[in-house]
């Protein structure tokens, strides 16, 4: 996971327990509507704060990116089997090293 997104989630908890403990202290002290609507506010602030940098940290290609990928993988193969190799071990060579790419993440 990405360092900085680590950080932003826990910068986010930490916002929300304070969120939650500052409105019932809020509620407890008087009533305050400034400072509870306050409260409220930066929480969900912190909330749509997440929610953006989880979903721009977001890794996953889109696919179009991932058809071209594949089309550059199927012309590689074309290449290595007019070259000479052996089209079956060219392709488990392939789905051997998507096995080992998947177990590395």
């Amino acid at each position: 996971m990405n360092t900085a997104l680590r950080v932003i989630r826990i910068l986010c908890v930490i916002v929300f327990v304070s969120g939650i403990a500052g409105l019932i202290i809020s509620s407890i002290a008087g009533n305050n509507v400034g400072v509870v609507t306050t409260i409220g506010l930066i929480t969900s602030l912190a909330a749509v704060i997440l929610l953006t940098a989880s979903t721009v940290a977001n890794r996953q290609r889109i696919d179009a990116f991932n058809d071209a990928l594949a089309e550059q993988v199927e012309g590689q193969i074309g290449a290595l089997v007019a070259g000479g190799a052996k089209e079956d071990t060219v392709r488990k060579l392939v789905s051997d090293a998507i096995n080992l790419g998947r177990s590395a993440s």
